[in-house]
């Protein structure tokens, strides 16, 4: 009788506090800021409804961004090659692991991932959701070189942790779910739309003669003829967030979006970033071979390279490029260093 009157005591306690637990932890919903110019062009983001934004979650995902402890030696965290004061990239043409081995992709800015409408992530769509994407450096052995279970193990073990995954997710236990999923709440956060170009289109700022002549440019499918994959005045993304090939190579050495869905018609294409943050991010393209954005310019200009995917919109691939005059080449570079968001990488909310 004893035994069985303390069974049930036991049981009491239990639910009353697992049932108080639940109450006292629960997060706080969290709305996203979102810009003016995306509003007004009904841009919604989207937030899988298994991971909704708290506070809570957002918190502890920046805990964890910055944290080295998620890379097998405790030398690098995800900022190591995603640094707030360069737009979330490295400036390197190919960032090193936790053992000094290098990738062959440059590290993708990181901004505005919200309004990612294909649910694509990476240089060649490998990853269907962000929470995808960031459970894959962990373990990859070029990278952080960690396994998520000793990474949970640790994160289990220290002081604070435990009790930040209560709080965001209702339990203190973790593993590379929910570590994954509050990285990513934190991610979505990570918006950038108040540069000089967007304050233009607001009212509150000029553009000088040059920047709108390179606007000019860009727009024009006789000259740059850049909107069709990078936006425009109506696309606050400033990318159209599709695969192309856009002329670098006669022949592959990476086979981008074409080794990920093995159609021979998908080598050589990579995803079109948004040209938000260029005065933040160089080197450019998916391998980082282009060290400045007049390089960049030239290669649309007469530097197109012939492949059996080329892409249709490379237009003008007969005579290399689009053949912009010098006064064209440098009006366009001013303007898209108008697309460049200082308040984005001084962003406290942002930094460690």
């Amino acid at each position: 009788m004893k035994n069985n009157y303390i069974f049930l005591l036991s049981l009491f306690l239990l639910m009353n506090c697992s049932s108080k637990e639940e109450e006292i932890y629960a997060p706080i919903p969290y709305t996203l800021e979102i810009p003016t110019l995306f509003a007004d062009q009904l841009i919604a983001p989207i937030i899988p409804a298994n991971n909704p934004l708290t506070e809570e979650g957002i918190s502890l995902g920046k805990k964890l961004f910055f944290d080295k402890i998620l890379s097998g030696n405790n030398t690098q965290s995800c900022a190591s090659c995603h640094d707030p004061q360069k737009a979330f990239t490295d400036n390197q043409q190919f960032s090193d692991g936790i053992n000094g081995n290098s990738g062959k992709r440059n590290a993708m800015p990181l901004f505005n991932l919200a309004w990612n409408f294909d649910e694509r992530f990476a240089w060649d769509g490998k990853e269907f959701s962000l929470e995808n994407q960031a459970f894959e450096p962990v373990s990859n052995p070029i990278e952080m070189h960690a396994d998520w279970q000793t990474v949970a193990k640790k994160l289990q073990a220290d002081v604070e942790y435990p009790d930040l995954f209560l709080q965001a997710f209702g339990t203190s236990k973790i593993d590379s779910t929910l570590v994954t999923k509050a990285i990513a709440q934190f991610e979505r956060t990570l918006i950038s739309g108040n540069s000089k170009f967007d304050k233009y289109l607001q009212g509150k700022a000029t553009l000088t003669l040059q920047e709108q002549n390179g606007f000019d440019v860009f727009m024009d499918e006789a000259k740059g003829d850049c909107f069709h994959c990078h936006g425009s005045d109506n696309n606050p993304l400033w990318t159209d967030n599709k695969f192309h090939n856009n002329g670098l190579d006669a022949t592959f050495l990476d086979l981008g979006l074409g080794k990920v869905t093995g159609d021979p018609s998908d080598n050589g294409k990579f995803k079109s970033p948004s040209i938000r943050n260029l005065a933040f991010t160089a080197p450019y393209m998916h391998d980082g071979r282009f060290a400045t954005l007049e390089e960049v310019i030239n290669h649309y200009s007469e530097g197109l390279k012939r492949s059996s995917t080329i892409d249709p919109l490379m237009k003008n691939i007969n005579k290399g490029g689009v053949q912009l005059s010098t006064q064209d080449k440098a009006d366009l570079k001013a303007f898209l260093l108008a697309l460049s968001d200082d308040e984005f990488i001084n962003n406290a909310d942002f930094k460690e």
